[in-house]
């Protein structure tokens, strides 16, 4: 489906939004429930990977097609290696299978798994044969995507003999380990995350227990992005978060400022302000710990006439798509000064746009999120729009809540 967007008339946008649970917060919260069938899960993401997963979960044997789904090909990855008895080909769409995993998979077999490649080595489709693994004791370089990381230390609880990780190198996505880990303490499981060294103690069962999943910050992005390119004096107001967050993309509170948005938090919910402030021609930020929100920020800078440096973006290359070229490209089409590297972006400021372009969205739900607060700035077409619905389907009824004008072509 495309999408022509424009936005609304007045740009004076005041109103409030409910955005879904995280989907990074109840896939592994639907994984700890598998694993301990006492744990109920409120809030829970309405998303397709989230969906995804909980199906996959169900399954024992046979095919498991995930998608696109990559926290849910990284995450029963580990789930299926330690479920015995179970005997599964982990498959995904064509960009799945073009998405790395032997890190994940080498560890899993070094701790005794039996996972092996069905066609190209290093990639999925995987044969997964679930059996007891006794060994606790494994090492993974530091600076790869934390899902490798998450997936160990979910199942770690469930092995005999616990888990001791030990990560090489300098660390990144710290924020989603420290998510993982603080849903282990939930849950009442013993974990220490000392230098580059996680161990986590097994346990055999909890007690009955509820865990709420916070909404996505990584959804709230885009409204942030919004309330910046809006008029002063907007509100919106997101519900249902937490001021102490799980969510490493929480960091969005302290980026915005820079862009004029305030955020105050009350009971379960941010509400956005815009507010004056003094412009800045240009900004630099490391977001090893935040990559999903880079495409947010590059775009709301491009749409404020702001020139930016980005760093710490090595993981967008292995995402749904390369993130770093698809912005490279589709931000040239609307006029942009951009240079990208393998993990870096920068953009140069501009007060050009091109009008009524069409975005690709390269199967990527955040390339079609991240750009549509440009028609704030100028009409657009949003190409494949309904991408959206891998982490947020109510995206565009969202959008047309604030008045924006979505029209199907």
């Amino acid at each position: 489906m495309k999408l022509h967007l424009s936005g609304p008339e007045n740009t004076l946008l005041k109103d409030t939004i409910k955005i879904t649970g995280s989907k990074s917060e109840s896939n592994r919260s639907l994984l700890l429930s598998a694993l301990y069938p006492g744990i109920k899960i409120e809030n829970l993401s309405n998303s397709d990977d989230a969906q995804v997963m909980a199906a996959g979960l169900k399954q024992r044997e046979g095919t498991v097609d995930i998608h696109h789904a990559g926290t849910a090909m990284r995450f029963l990855t580990g789930y299926f290696a330690a479920l015995e008895g179970s005997d599964v080909l982990l498959t995904g769409s064509k960009r799945m299978t073009e998405r790395p995993i032997k890190i994940l998979v080498d560890a899993l077999n070094e701790l005794g798994a039996n996972i092996s490649y069905e066609k190209e080595e290093g990639y999925p489709p995987l044969r997964i044969k679930g059996k007891k693994l006794s060994k606790n004791r494994v090492r993974l370089p530091a600076n790869i995507s934390s899902q490798y990381i998450s997936s160990l230390l979910l199942i770690a609880p469930s092995l005999e003999n616990g888990l001791e990780l030990e990560l090489v190198g300098k660390i990144t996505s710290v924020p989603y380990i420290q998510m993982t880990l603080g849903l282990l303490t939930e849950l009442g499981i013993d974990s220490d995350f000392r230098g580059n060294t996680i161990s986590v103690k097994p346990k055999a069962s909890v007690n009955p227990v509820t865990l709420v999943v916070e909404s996505d910050w990584s959804s709230a992005s885009y409204f942030y992005s919004i309330v910046a390119l809006s008029e002063v004096g907007t509100e919106i107001t997101l519900s249902a978060y937490k001021e102490n967050s799980l969510q490493g993309d929480s960091v969005l509170k302290e980026i915005y400022t820079v862009f004029g948005v305030e955020t105050s938090f009350g009971e379960n919910r941010i509400t956005l302000k815009k507010v004056p402030n003094n412009p800045t021609s240009f900004i630099e930020r490391d977001l090893a710990n935040a990559p999903d929100i880079a495409q947010t920020i590059a775009v709301t800078c491009f749409g404020m006439g702001i020139g930016c440096h980005l760093t710490g973006l090595h993981t967008l290359k292995i995402k749904e798509t390369d993130r770093l070229e698809a912005l490279n490209t589709e931000l040239t089409k609307l006029g942009a000064d951009i240079s990208v590297t393998d993990k870096t972006l920068t953009l140069g400021t501009s007060t050009l746009m091109n009008k009524d372009v069409a975005i690709d969205t390269y199967n990527d739900h955040r390339m079609a999120m991240a750009f549509a607060p440009l028609a704030l700035r100028t009409s657009l077409v949003i190409n494949d729009a309904m991408v959206v619905t891998k982490s947020y389907p109510d995206f565009w009824n969202d959008l047309q809540k604030l008045h924006f004008k979505v029209r199907e072509l």
